[in-house]
């Protein structure tokens, strides 16, 4: 179920050799007016450059999305509660901000937790570990996603 979902959220649609950055289908979530508020200063605060790899030109246009390379290193702000997140949920905290890895035995997706708006990254294995991903992306969500009350994920 969480490849199938992985698969919906995120597709290449065109990689132009010599022509420009790829272009990536990145679906995004459906959110309020002020989770889009603060997903859009999230997402507008990302680099250019993710681990090596060159900002994408995401289809459909949305505030709420953001990728790089090919295969692509995806995020999207706003998404859902995840299922899979319980009180006994082991998580990554990089830089203060704590991460469920999915899935927890071989993550290729990381949700941020304990914020007003969950953030999904998606790094394929072939871009190697996320930890520079992780890293950059918890100092975003720091900055623009206020944190939850403690104990609350």
């Amino acid at each position: 179920m969480l490849i199938r979902r992985l698969g919906a959220a995120f597709t290449a649609v065109l990689t132009a050799a010599g022509c420009g950055a790829p272009t990536v289908r990145v679906e995004p979530p459906e959110v309020d007016e002020a989770t889009a508020r603060t997903c859009a200063a999230f997402v507008a605060s990302l680099p250019d450059t993710l681990m090596d790899a060159e900002r994408a030109t995401v289809r459909p246009e949305s505030e709420l999305t953001a990728a790089w390379g090919d295969p692509p290193i995806g995020v999207r702000c706003g998404v859902p509660r995840p299922s899979a997140l319980a009180p006994d949920s082991v998580l990554q905290e990089v830089n203060g901000v704590p991460w469920l890895p999915l899935p927890a035995d071989d993550p290729t997706m990381y949700v941020a937790v304990g914020h007003t708006a969950y953030v999904e990254l998606t790094v394929p294995p072939t871009h190697g570990p996320p930890a520079a991903a992780l890293t950059t992306l918890s100092a975003a969500v720091e900055e623009h996603i206020p944190a939850l009350p403690e104990g609350e994920l």
